[in-house]
């Protein structure tokens, strides 16, 4: 995780093109599958803090990268919370894009 955060500070990564988001987010988020749904639920904070940073610049990779929430309900209870939770944070943020909101609010409902 630790890793993952340091390149994106990285003068390579543009958090502006997709396919440097791609690369790294949605490699880290649908690869790493031990780093991302790590017990505490940093990998998960990590990856809204994104979603939301994104949305306004491009909401097709944040629809895009959002999709990894849609499945929170198959985690064990632990994990479920802290999805529900990241997702929860996702819905009440100002100005969401209509992609993104309608994948949250299907998958909260």
């Amino acid at each position: 995780m630790d890793q993952v955060k340091r390149l994106t500070q990285h003068e390579a990564f543009d958090i502006k093109n997709p396919n440097k988001v791609r690369a790294l987010i949605g490699a880290f988020v649908h690869n790493n599958h031990a780093q991302f749904h790590e017990n505490s639920g940093v990998g998960y904070a990590f990856l809204t803090d994104v979603i939301l940073q994104i949305d306004p610049i491009n909401s097709q990779i944040s629809s895009r990268l959002v999709k990894a929430y849609t499945l929170w309900r198959k985690y064990d209870v632990q994990r479920q919370a802290l999805l529900k939770q990241q997702l929860e944070k996702i819905a009440d943020a100002p100005r969401l894009s209509k992609n993104v909101y309608e994948i949250v609010s299907k998958s909260l409902g």
